[in-house]
Formats: C-alpha cells, structure tokens, sequence
C-alpha cells in the first residue's frame, strides 16, 4: 500500500515539473495572438505581453475579458501582494484558455487622449463593431456618415474610375435596424454612401478614423455598461457606468438617463454581497444603495467604477512625464507624416505632369508621321498621274500623224481626180462633184486634224503641270523629313526634400497668471472652434437625414427610434449637459441635488 502511495506521488510530481506552460489565446479587434503562459504567471505579466506585442503603450483604457458561466469578467491586472495568478481566476481551464483583449474605459474626448494610431485604431474597431451590432444605437443619417468614414479608413481617397458601382456590395456597412427601417435596395445605400465618400478626399486612414470616433463619442449610448438593478421597493432599473459618472436608467429606455451621479460628487463606492452602497461627497447626504442579481455582478460593476473614477480625476491633473513624451513623440510622427505625404503628393504632381508632357510629345510625333505618309502618298499618286498624262500625250500625237497622213491622201487624191476630169463633161461633173465631196472630206479632216493637235498641246500642258507638282510634292517631303526629332524628356522627379532634425532643449513648466490666461483663452478659441464643427457636422447629418427621411417606414421604428427622435426634438438631453455642468456647481446646489436625486431613486 505505501509502495503504491509513494508511485501516484512520484507521478504527480513528475506531472508538475512537466507541465510548467499552459496555452493562451487572445482575440483581439484585428487578429488572434497565441502565447505560452508559465504557471506562476500573475495577469499583469500576460496583459504586459499582449501590449508589448501590439505595440500599445496606452494600456490604461484596455484589459483582458473572459467568459465565465453566463455573465464576463475582467482579468486582474494590478499588482499586489497576494494577486491571484492567472490559472487561479474563476475559469474555465480547457486550453487554449481565450482572452479578448478589449477597450474596458472610454476616454471622454477622443481627439485630446488617444494618442497611438493603434489605441485609435484599435477603439474604432470596437466602436464600429458595437454599431453595426446594435450594442450602441446609432440614428439612420449617423449610419450613413459614420459608413462613409469607414470607408475611407479601409480604400483611401475615391477614386470613380476604381471605386465603380456594386464595389460595396459585400460590406457590411449599416446596422440592420437601419436596413429594415427604410424602403430602399442595397444600390441606393451604396449611392448614398459614397456620395459622402467622395466629400472626404485627401484625408488619411487616421483621420478618417478619429472623424469616425468623434461622430460616435457623441451617441447616447457609446461607452455605457448597463446593469440590471433593484431599488428598496423592488422597482427593476438599469445602472449605466461609464465615464462620467453613474446613470440610473428605465428598462425600456438606454438613451435618457432618469438619474445622474457624476464622478466628482461621489464619495466612495462599497459592495456587501448583493447590495451596492454609494456615499456621496457631502457626508450629510444619504447614501445611494441598490441590489444586483448576482456577487458576481457587483465585483464586475465596482472595478468599473473604479477604473472610470480614476480616469476621470487623472485627466483633470496635469499630464504625467511618461503621456507627455507620447504626446510629444505623437506630435512629430504627425509632422513627419504630413511633410512625407506632401512631398509624395508633390511627386506624383510632378510625375503626372511628365507624363502628360510625354503624351503630348507622342501625339505630336504620331500627328508629324501622318503628315509625311500622307505626303508621300501624295506624291506617288502625282507620279501616276504624270505617267497617266504622258501615256495619253504619246497616243494623241500618234493619231494627229495619222489624220495628217490621211490629208495628204486625199489631197493627193483630189490632184488626181482633176487631172481625169478633163475627159468628158460628165466625168468632169462627176469630177466636181467628187472633188467637191474631197474638199469636204479634207476640211473636216483638216479641222479633226486641229483639234487633236490641239488636245495634245494641252495634253502636254497636263504632263507640265504634273512633273510641278511632283517636285512640289518631293521638296515638302524632303523639308518634314529634314525637320530635327523632337526628344522625350525622362520623367522629372523632384530632387530628395531637405531632411528635418528634431532636437529638444530642456523644458521647464512656469504656470502663472499671464500662463493661465492664455490657456484659457486658447481653450475658449478650441472651444469656439469644436462649436463650429460641430455645427457643421450637425448641418451634414441633418441634411442625410432629410434626403432619406422621404423613404422611412414609420410602422418598422423601434422603441430606440422613438425615443431618440424625441430626443432631438426636445434638444439637449440631461445626459448631454452633464460633462458641461460638473465644475459648475456651487456647494451648496450640490448638496441640494444629491439629496433631491437619492431621494427620488427611492421613490422609483
């Protein structure tokens, strides 16, 4: 028995020192990543390796999410002593053990903290994805404007000649909702989207993409977590969190909040089994408290609470050294990037406009090779023709000799019949007569005789004529072909531009008055200026929506519908005031509505 014992515990052990790596998987927005994990491995040190292999440096706003039962849950990544390892989280354990590596925090501006191209990119995935599944509600005209957008992302600037009809027709670009909720084919969506397409030309793939952020940042429902809650009484709500603050949201409506708690008025955040507790910032307000469904649900809302109040207090301080050098290093790459893409677009210029060059040279060369075949064609059928009209004079001269022959023939004939006619009267009078008839005869012969000479000495005039143009015809061939050959010039590329060199000096920060009043004024002319687009913007998709608004079906519109276009009918939501409103609170309008909100969550 103990020599059995002491078999199974070698085996073990054996298994142990074997079996030191287990399998991972993390899906990401852009591809699938394998990794082998040692045992001892904490989750820091996984989420550390998946960054390092994407290249993120802006790891704050991400994490790694695993399905557990029938709820997520986020895998624990700061250190402590005494964290958990990563085989110890509540998990399944079936290698490969999957991980999606997510955005788990959304920034409040977009434009002013994502800082990486592959942050950006990587939150346009997720946020396109969420729309298209309907995850975020996304109004008929935004669709349309966001799917131009991510078309550009994906083929650069339009271009009619490649980018032709039906070319869209295995994207997916709309969610289904919008799809369904207008009586128009797959063609007329196309058309519609690359209509705006075609406004975004020379924007690259960046931009288009954080245009497409922008747009979305400002849906109800981007970067929301809702919770299933209960009040005191029972009453079934939604907890919204997100990076704001806290949202108390009706069922049936995810896009109006009933109930706000921004992150500044909040105290501290404490869970007990199933009920959640929050303590305002003014100890003489009551405290916030709900139940969820599960224990589970409550560790998962609490990380985000945290997470989100973090995030939300650091972009109100200054900027640490590390996002100030990223920062700093995103300003030149950005530099960089534009003064290369001018250089090649004036390359291009450059290259398009030899090229039209050589095309006007070749066309001029094919034109000068027709001239000279035609003349030489002119000149071989001025050829023929003065062979033609020498031919013709040889035959008419021939037929004058022979006219001439006949004259003296009957002339000679004539003498003859005179000398006979003396014979008798009646030969005489015959004499005459036939003598009179050979007069005839020799006139008309005499005037045929003029005539043909006459149509040799212009037959002859012709065969002139034609040796003139001959040589006319051979001196304009021997001038086209004397003319010297126009070269083609090689293709003119500008020369290398001049090299830029960035250097540093040391900086130092010295925040005073006169400091503080330009930054404040350059952030009033910033926000001047994010008023006027987004004024444009609003112009551009109110304008989609009144092109497409004539094709709505009013019977196919959800709940999310209804209640969005109430939304804009009414204006700005509280929920769209809320960012606005948070420093300018006074004390005591804060104790005031605190109070007031708790109270009326109670009365739910």
């Amino acid at each position: 028995m103990a020599s059995v014992l002491a078999s199974k515990m070698g085996l073990n052990s054996l298994r142990r020192k074997q079996a030191k790596t287990f399998s991972v998987t993390v899906v990401t927005m852009d591809a699938d990543l394998e990794f082998s994990c040692e045992l001892k491995w904490k989750g820091k040190d996984l989420f550390e390796l998946v960054c390092r292999t994407l290249g993120l440096r802006e790891t704050w706003f991400f994490g790694l999410r695993y399905d557990v039962k029938d709820t997520v849950a986020w895998l624990k990544i700061i250190f402590f002593p005494g964290l958990l390892t990563v085989l110890d989280h509540d998990m399944p354990k079936e290698e490969p053990i999957v991980f999606h590596f997510l955005a788990k925090f959304y920034p409040e501006n977009v434009e002013d903290e994502l800082v990486q191209d592959i942050t950006q990119h990587l939150f346009f995935l997720q946020v396109k994805t969420s729309i298209l599944e309907e995850e975020i509600y996304c109004p008929p005209e935004a669709s349309v404007l966001l799917a131009s957008y991510a078309i550009h992302a994906k083929y650069g600037d339009y271009d009619p000649n490649v980018h032709k009809p039906g070319f869209l027709s295995q994207e997916e670009l709309l969610p289904k909702r919008v799809i369904n909720l207008y009586q128009m084919t797959a063609e007329m969506w196309e058309e519609r989207i690359t209509v705006c397409y075609a406004e975004h030309r020379g924007r690259t793939r960046d931009e288009a993409e954080m245009e497409y952020l922008k747009i979305a940042q400002d849906l109800e429902m981007y970067g929301v977590n809702y919770f299933s809650i209960r009040n005191k009484k029972g009453t079934s709500l939604l907890l919204g969190v997100d990076a704001l603050g806290l949202h108390i949201y009706d069922p049936s409506n995810k896009l109006t909040p009933k109930i706000s708690f921004p992150w500044n008025e909040i105290r501290n955040i404490s869970y007990s089994d199933k009920e959640f507790a929050i303590k305002p910032l003014d100890k003489r307000a009551d405290v916030f408290k709900f139940n969820s469904s599960k224990l589970r649900v409550n560790k998962l809302i609490l990380q985000l609470c945290i997470g989100n109040h973090d995030l939300f207090m650091r972009r109100r301080r200054v900027d640490s050294l590390e996002v100030q050098q990223m920062k700093m290093q995103a300003r030149e790459e950005k530099a960089r990037k534009q003064m290369e893409r001018r250089r090649l677009e004036r390359e291009k210029q450059l290259r398009e406009e030899a090229e039209r060059a050589r095309d006007d040279l070749e066309r001029r060369l094919i034109q000068l090779q027709d001239e000279a075949h035609m003349a030489n064609e002119a000149l071989l059928r001025s050829e023929e023709t003065a062979d033609l009209l020498a031919e013709k004079a040889q035959i008419a001269e021939e037929e004058a000799k022979l006219l001439a022959q006949k004259a003296a023939e009957a002339e000679q004939e004539m003498r003859r019949i005179k000398v006979t006619a003396i014979r008798t009267e009646e030969e005489k009078r015959l004499m005459e007569q036939k003598m009179l008839e050979a007069e005839m005869l020799a006139l008309k012969m005499a005037e045929e005789s003029e005539r043909r000479a006459n149509e040799a000495d212009q037959l002859k005039q012709d065969l002139q004529e034609a040796r003139e143009s001959e040589r006319k015809a051979k001196n304009k061939l021997l001038e086209i072909t004397s003319k010297s050959p126009v070269p083609l010039s090689a293709n003119a590329l500008p020369p290398d531009g001049p090299n830029f060199n960035f250097s540093m000096e040391n900086l130092s920060f010295d925040f005073k008055d006169t400091d503080m009043k330009r930054l404040s004024m350059e952030i009033e002319k910033e926000k001047v200026e994010y008023m006027e687009k987004s004024k444009h913007l609003q112009e551009q998709l109110n304008e989609l929506k009144t092109e497409i608004e004539s094709l709505k079906l009013k019977e196919r519109e959800t709940p999310l519908d209804i209640l969005h276009n109430e939304n804009t009918e009414k204006g700005t939501t509280e929920h769209n005031c809320l960012h606005l409103s948070i420093f300018n609170l006074s004390p005591q309008l804060t104790l005031q509505s605190t109070k007031s909100r708790v109270a009326f969550f109670q009365e739910l």
